[in-house]
């Protein structure tokens, strides 16, 4: 996968376009990140529909390399919680709590569209209102 198609997938990715899943997945696609595994289209979506809408999320590509077989990339993605919630991903949050994710991400490729995503983190930090930054090691 060329840089410039992985870059339409984060455009559509941070506008919230949930077809971006249908176009870019295998539709057995796995991903693993920390705790979490999810099978297939439809678990994505129901995953990023649990984030979006209570967080504005945001992926800011650091470096990018890829083939036809695999992409690598290392990806920070910012989350900023919308509104007080007491049932999350995240545990409970207060609105403008913030969440930073820094690690690398590496995905499989078949027949152009991701089959496997693999998700390492380097860090995990929560950001409070009162601007206090804690780590959070693995999330999940």
């Amino acid at each position: 996968m060329r840089r410039e198609r992985f870059d339409e997938y984060v455009r559509r990715f941070n506008a919230e376009d949930a077809t971006v899943f249908d176009e870019f997945l295998t539709p057995d696609m796995q991903m693993r990140n920390a705790g979490l595994h999810y099978e297939g289209v439809s678990a994505m979506k129901a995953h990023y529909g649990r984030i979006w809408g209570r967080f504005r999320e945001t992926l800011h590509v650091q470096g990018f390399v890829g083939d036809e077989r695999h992409v690598a990339v290392h990806l920070n993605t910012h989350f900023e919680a919308l509104a007080d919630d007491a049932d999350t991903l995240f545990g409970s949050v207060r609105q403008g709590d913030c969440f930073d994710y820094d690690g690398i991400v590496f995905y499989d490729l078949r027949d152009g569209r991701f089959s496997a995503i693999k998700v390492s983190y380097l860090s995990f930090t929560r950001t409070g209102r009162d601007g206090i930054t804690h780590s959070l090691g693995l999330p999940h």
